[in-house]
């Protein structure tokens, strides 16, 4: 399976997303460590079998092992960090934003890949996730790097694309 397998995959009411991800797929605001870093992210974040494996497929050349363990890891702990912190945010409470986390994230200080990079698959995974708290400190981080609104966009449009693909083929799946 590939990108082009999940492109015709798409039914027509999905044109929109067949288009996107040849769209994406041809990014140059980002180098192929950034962009397909972030396409598995998000794969592995939102979690669709023939998603994961068609990504997995069309990057297998591309990104060394340790951008595709990173790009897992962002998955991973963004798993967890965009729940925790999104729920912070959305209590009332002020109190649970000073209590500290007491949860382990040693990934994101050493990633095996560019700090910065890395930073680009959490933006692109707390996009799908969803947590506010999160995308502002991982748009800090890349900015502090030196990273563009453009390229920080694309990131976000990545992750948009992989759950839109992601979700209409979970469906049809189990419309079928």
């Amino acid at each position: 399976m590939s990108l082009d397998t999940l492109r015709s995959a798409m039914p027509d009411y999905a044109k929109d997303l067949k288009l996107n991800i040849g769209s994406l797929a041809n990014e140059t605001i980002l180098n192929d460590q950034q962009k397909y870093g972030c396409m598995l992210a998000c794969a592995y974040a939102v979690g669709q079998p023939d998603v994961v494996k068609a990504v997995s497929a069309e990057i297998a050349d591309t990104l060394s092992d340790e951008a595709r363990q990173a790009a897992k890891a962002a998955a991973a702990v963004m798993g967890m960090n965009n729940v925790y912190y999104r729920a912070i945010h959305l209590i009332s409470n002020e109190t649970y934003r000073t209590m500290p986390a007491k949860l382990r994230m040693n990934v994101i200080g050493k990633p095996g890949i560019d700090k910065a990079d890395f930073e680009l698959f959490c933006m692109a995974v707390s996009a799908v996730n969803g947590c506010g708290m999160c995308l502002d400190s991982h748009e800090a981080e890349l900015r502090k790097a030196g990273f563009t609104s453009e390229q920080i966009q694309a990131s976000i449009r990545l992750g948009a694309v992989v759950n839109g693909v992601s979700r209409v083929l979970a469906a049809e799946q189990a419309a079928a």
